[in-house]
């Protein structure tokens, strides 16, 4: 069995998509939770795409200041739930993943494979950056 989603997964991410999330609703939890569903069933590329422009999109619709966005930790965290599909049984659901592990729900995870002044720079902000401290692994799709 590889990584699924469940019809909850599926609906969460159409929810998101439709703007029927609210942003007080959207914490990392969340977060890993729709790069999960993007990992699911597309390589980490589009993965990639796929989250960058729900989260403009959601930021857009929203009101909120779409300078939020960070590009950055959205590949970075791609990159990283992308790992722990590798790492962690599979699993039926996001909330199965995410429970499997629960290192993926430190926030500050990234803090270990970047130093705060590269991770919280401008440069970072507006383009991937690769880490500074220890490299995040990459799988083949």
């Amino acid at each position: 069995m590889k990584h699924a989603m469940s019809p909850e997964d599926r609906r969460f991410q159409e929810d998101f998509e439709a703007h029927r999330i609210a942003p007080a609703t959207f914490d990392h939890r969340a977060h890993v939770r729709l790069a999960y569903t993007y990992l699911v069933d597309h390589d980490v590329e589009t993965a990639t795409a796929r989250m960058r422009d729900a989260l403009h999109a959601f930021l857009r619709h929203h009101g909120i200041d779409v300078s939020k966005y960070h590009e950055t930790m959205t590949r970075a965290w791609i990159l990283a739930v992308r790992h722990f599909m590798e790492i962690c049984p599979p699993a039926s659901s996001a909330d199965a993943f995410i429970d499997s592990d629960r290192r993926m729900l430190d926030g500050k995870i990234m803090l270990t494979h970047y130093s705060a002044e590269l991770l919280f720079s401008d440069e970072a902000r507006g383009r991937f950056v690769e880490p500074d401290l220890d490299r995040i692994p990459r799988y083949q799709s």
